[in-house]
């Protein structure tokens, strides 16, 4: 191994271990699921009226006068997902303006974006308007009791 100019060896499995913990913190205390499925459903929307795609030697080409229309639903799609990230208080109104901009999309934007952006919103909007914050107690883990409750033949309780 390299010596370490700085008299120090760095462990990268420590330092890798810490920031998943970090990361794994900061995913807990927000809707992350349903701002990346948002996201995910904003980037179809915007990219495949624009695009053109080839299936084999068959050009496909959804270029149409709603191209306008897809490009604003998917930066707002985009917008609420980033949103639900780092504003958690917004996301019950975020979550109802996903599911409404992803029933929007299937008209407006082919098919909402190809039916993708279309079940990756509603799937979004979904997590958002279910997600619940962390409370700051731990729920109390009920007592196990590991004693035998068997009674032995011929005695009963409460009487001597």
């Amino acid at each position: 191994m390299f010596p370490n100019p700085f008299g120090r060896r760095r462990n990268s499995r420590v330092a890798a271990a810490g920031a998943r913990q970090r990361f794994r913190i900061w995913r807990n205390e927000r809707p992350f699921w349903a701002g990346l499925f948002t996201l995910a459903a904003g980037l179809p929307v915007i990219y495949i009226p624009y695009a053109n795609l080839n299936f084999g030697a068959i050009p496909l080409a959804l270029s149409t006068v709603g191209g306008s229309g897809s490009l604003i639903i998917g930066v707002l799609l985009v917008a609420l997902g980033i949103s639900l990230w780092f504003h958690q208080q917004v996301r019950v109104l975020a979550g109802i303006t996903v599911i409404l901009l992803a029933l929007v999309s299937f008209p407006v934007a082919n098919f909402g974006g190809l039916l993708i952006g279309l079940f990756s919103g509603l799937i979004g909007g979904s997590l958002a308007c279910a997600w619940i914050p962390p409370t700051g107690t731990a729920e109390p883990q009920p007592a196990t009791n590991r004693a035998p409750t068997t009674i032995p033949a011929g005695e009963e309780h409460g009487e001597k």
